[in-house]
């Protein structure tokens, strides 16, 4: 059952699954475009094993949008990081797929002490600010429309044509459940905002800094963040280790989750 809490101005939408006798909890944050939903085969998986945390960031989800918060990462980063310190008092692995492994890397850095794992999965790196020209689109009266317009031209199944290797497995249920969140206008508010406040991904200078050991997880098909990536991200991660999935794209929770929910339990294991 989801729920909500309130934490730096913002109500955000989470559910807890805690686990009866685990020490440990697994933080799931979702990818770009995305929501909790996209973890629905992984969880079954991991919480008979652990307790299951899964947030939706704002502005995604079924997480609120106010015109007054700030959808930067740092800002992002360290509101996810109070509602967990106030949520969970064991051992934490941060889990992200995409761009939610991006905040988890921002997590890191700004709170370095909240997780001793963090595991990531085809999570996005060194993509660099949106232009000006963009930002200051994104100011005007009616941006919110033209973002709505952008995602349109290829529709939420064409989308998903993109991040899936096997393009059968996509029916009904997926596109209905990635289509729920974008059914109100604030949605395609709460996207131009966050155009508009994005920094840059981390720096390898700055991801060589983390200490944290870091598991990557990467569909060996990936077109969104292509494998190359992953291996960039290993180099700079100075305790990080690569797991490549055969036969895999971009949505890893979605096209391998029992391979996947097995490199994860294994990593927390040995490390």
């Amino acid at each position: 059952m989801r729920r909500e809490q309130t934490i730096n101005g913002i109500r955000l939408s989470y559910e807890w699954l805690p686990c009866p006798g685990s020490t440990r909890t697994i933080v799931l944050l979702h990818g770009f475009l995305s929501s909790s939903f996209s973890f629905r085969k992984l969880i079954p998986l991991l919480r008979g094993h652990f307790s299951v945390l899964t947030i939706d960031w704002p502005p995604f989800g079924y997480t609120e949008r106010p015109r007054y918060y700030t959808y930067s990462y740092e800002n992002t980063a360290k509101t996810l990081a109070s509602f967990i310190q106030q949520m969970i008092s064991e051992p934490v692995t941060l889990t992200g797929h995409s761009m939610g492994g991006q905040l988890v890397l921002q997590i890191l850095k700004h709170s370095p002490s909240l997780a001793d794992q963090a595991i990531l999965l085809c999570a996005s790196g060194y993509i660099p600010r949106a232009k000006g020209r963009l930002i200051a689109a994104s100011y005007l009266p009616f941006a919110d429309f033209f973002v709505k317009r952008w995602l349109e031209k290829s529709g939420v199944e064409g989308n998903l044509r993109r991040v899936v290797f096997d393009q059968a497995m996509i029916d009904e249920e997926m596109i209905q459940g990635y289509s729920h969140p974008f059914e109100t206008r604030a949605i395609f508010k709460g996207l131009a905002r966050f155009l508009r406040h994005r920094e840059d991904d981390l720096t390898s200078e700055e991801l060589q800094k983390l200490q944290t050991p870091c598991l990557l997880i990467w569909g060996e098909h990936d077109r969104i963040v292509p494998l190359s990536v992953g291996r960039r991200l290993a180099a700079d991660l100075p305790n990080s280790r690569i797991k490549i999935i055969k036969k895999a794209g971009h949505l890893l929770p979605e096209e391998k989750p029992e391979e996947t929910a097995r490199l994860m339990k294994q990593f927390i294991s040995q490390s």
